[in-house]
């Protein structure tokens, strides 16, 4: 991810609440990591593996990009071909 902002929030500890307020334990236990590791997974201090934020999802019983979303850069480029193509935001999210 290298330095400065990160480009994934989440809304985990909102998506725990309107779940009957489930804990932070709770979680952990159903998703099978410790409650450190969704501490830092909120407070977006650590990333997690694809496998681990599935779970996470399912444990609270929404798809994938409720839980995480992902934020490129204002300007991304790729490489398409020949020549670099400018890819906006709203490009990537369809």
């Amino acid at each position: 991810m290298g330095k400065g902002q990160p480009n994934v929030s989440n809304t985990i500890r909102q998506l725990r609440r309107d779940a009957s307020e489930m804990t932070q334990a709770v979680l952990a236990e159903r998703v099978g990591v410790t409650r450190q590791t969704i501490v830092a997974i909120e407070h977006g201090r650590y990333s997690p593996s694809l496998e681990v934020a599935f779970r996470i999802a399912f444990a609270l019983g929404v798809p994938l990009t409720k839980v995480f979303q992902w934020h490129p850069p204002e300007a991304w480029t790729v490489g398409v071909g020949d020549r670099d193509a400018h890819v906006s935001e709203d490009e990537v999210a369809d």
